[in-house]
């Protein structure tokens, strides 16, 4: 038996020239479904776990630990002023050509006031003109109200949560506590206000729930040199390039006087390692359920069987093989598989595709039935807190599109080869059909 008519013979298997009515074809049929459903999931958490870490990965880089981070010894000659510190970050510049820019920065820990109460906030005193100088402030952050102006000397940018703790909009005032020395070398309060010129946004709020930013210059005045961090954000070409690498090993020799010297995945590895082991857990689920849906083929397989037994046995019969019988079973399940991967994949794209629209839509109705049903119980809406499905305190308000083509490749190879394993047994079964006995039952 040839392999020409074996693949023939699994070709009559799925498309019979009579218009019999079959019960295995139908739950052929119904396998394909299965594992094009599958699918949708499976693709939808690939690609959206993927933005989820692009876009998560992409702000911790560009707005908190930039591509290297140094950071300098405490009293260090070259924080003492604003000025120094843009003079050292030059040098910096000047020394590797891998460096794209350099932006310094003070950190420091402080207590933010409002009527509506106190709460801490991490003081960020940036380069006035970061917001346009810094690619990844310009396209990361979106102003959600007023506008950015660090120049002048008491006034600030506040992170979307913080304002909304401190229940202040652009143009309002707040106070700032923080600490100073008097005369006698003892810690003393230090109240500045500060007025609020705008409210940005990462679109991640455990980044910047805390930040509060005002100008390199302001920064000196309001944190005590005992109490602050003196950074340098160091941008390169590629954080992903094996150039970093290059960068950091330079830059670290000339660099070991003045303080330590990292790279953006030292900073980040509990959260980026968190992030990969989370999106293996739910693939691993998912491709279960994949494996689940492949077994719909084996035991529609041995239905097929169980009906074309007179068809195997002529077959036999007149000179064919077990080997050919068990390749045309094998193909009808690969066929199916197939199918069913032509009809998922797609789905799971669009699906990815329209990701934000989906769950907005979903947190629609979900908020609809369980106003009706807190109107119900309680009678009173006014209480009511909107559900979120993805919270934004732990999830991007907007996840971007990542569709990673070698990965679902290797999807679409692994679907294919299950289908071709959960077939194996009910084509085996067939190519041991007994022609003979088949045959005295007719």
């Amino acid at each position: 038996m040839t392999l020409s008519s074996s693949i023939s013979f699994a070709y009559r298997l799925l498309f019979p020239r009579t218009g019999k009515k079959s019960n295995a074809r139908r739950s052929l049929f119904g396998a394909l479904l299965c594992i094009g459903i599958s699918l949708v999931p499976l693709i939808m958490v690939l690609t959206v776990s993927n933005g989820m870490i692009k876009g998560i990965t992409e702000r911790m880089i560009g707005l908190s630990s930039s591509h290297l981070q140094l950071i300098l010894y405490p009293h260090s000659d070259y924080s003492k002023n604003a000025e120094s510190m843009k003079i050292f970050a030059d040098s910096i510049k000047l020394y590797d050509s891998g460096v794209k820019n350099v932006y310094p920065e003070l950190q420091g820990i402080a207590l933010a006031s409002s009527v509506k109460g106190r709460f801490g906030a991490q003081i960020r005193a940036v380069e006035s003109d970061i917001f346009e100088k810094n690619p990844s402030f310009a396209s990361l952050f979106e102003i959600l109200d007023g506008k950015i102006d660090l120049t002048s000397r008491n006034s600030c940018v506040l992170g979307k949560k913080l304002a909304e703790d401190l229940g202040v909009k652009a143009g309002g005032t707040i106070r700032l506590i923080t600490t100073k020395e008097n005369a006698s070398g003892k810690t003393m309060p230090k109240i500045t206000p500060l007025k609020v010129s705008g409210i940005v946004s990462s679109g991640y709020q455990e980044l910047d729930a805390l930040w509060l930013f005002v100008s390199l210059e302001s920064g000196f005045n309001l944190i005590s040199a005992n109490s602050f961090s003196a950074v340098f954000g160091i941008e390169t070409y590629d954080a992903f390039s094996l150039d970093l690498q290059k960068t950091y090993n330079s830059l670290a020799a000339f660099l070991s006087s003045a303080g330590r010297l990292y790279r953006w995945n030292d900073l980040n590895s509990s959260q980026y390692e968190n992030f990969a082991s989370t999106q293996i857990m739910l693939l691993f689920i998912m491709m279960l359920i994949v494996l689940v849906a492949s077994v719909n083929i084996s035991s529609a397989l041995i239905m097929l069987v169980m009906e074309r037994k007179k068809e195997i046995a002529i077959l036999k019969s007149l000179g064919g093989t077990s080997a050919g019988i068990s390749i045309s079973f094998l193909v009808t399940g690969l066929v199916t598989g197939f199918f069913g991967v032509l009809f998922g994949l797609p789905l799971g794209l669009f699906c990815s595709v329209k990701f934000n629209a989906i769950m907005g839509g979903i947190e629609a109705v979900v908020n609809v039935f369980a106003r009706i049903f807190y109107f119900i119980s309680d009678g009173n809406l006014s209480n009511y807190v909107t559900v979120h499905l993805l919270d934004e305190a732990f999830y991007l308000q907007n996840i971007p599109l990542v569709i990673p083509a070698g990965q679902i490749s290797l999807i679409v190879l692994g679907t294919l080869i299950l289908s071709l394993l959960v077939s194996l047994f009910p084509a085996l079964k067939a190519g041991k059909e007994k022609p003979i006995e088949t045959l005295r039952k007719i």
